[in-house]
C-alpha cells in the first residue's frame, strides 16, 4: 500500500504546506504516526521511503499540535 505522506521528508512539511486543508494535513499526519510507517523493532520511529533517516513520532505529534497553534519543535 502506498503511503500518502511518502512525498514529504518531514511532518512539518505537511503542517506548513499552504495548498492542503487542515483536515487533510491532520489525516496525513495521523497516518504517518500509525504503525504502517513504523521502523521494524522501533515503533516510535517512522521513515518515509525517500527520507535519509527515520522521523521520531514526537515530531509528527508536534506537527499536529502546530496545526492547532500549539508550540512545535523546529527542524
Amino acid at each position: 500500500m502506498s503511503q500518502p505522506f511518502s512525498r514529504f521528508l518531514h511532518p512539518f512539511y505537511v503542517a506548513h504546506r499552504p495548498s492542503h486543508e487542515p483536515g487533510g494535513k491532520r489525516a496525513l499526519l495521523a497516518f504517518w504516526a500509525s504503525d504502517s510507517a513504523s521502523v521494524r523493532n522501533k515503533p516510535a520511529l517512522g521513515k518515509p521511503p525517500r527520507a535519509r533517516r527515520a522521523v521520531p513520532v514526537e515530531d509528527v505529534l508536534a506537527a499536529l499540535r502546530s496545526l492547532d497553534g500549539g508550540e512545535a519543535r523546529s527542524t
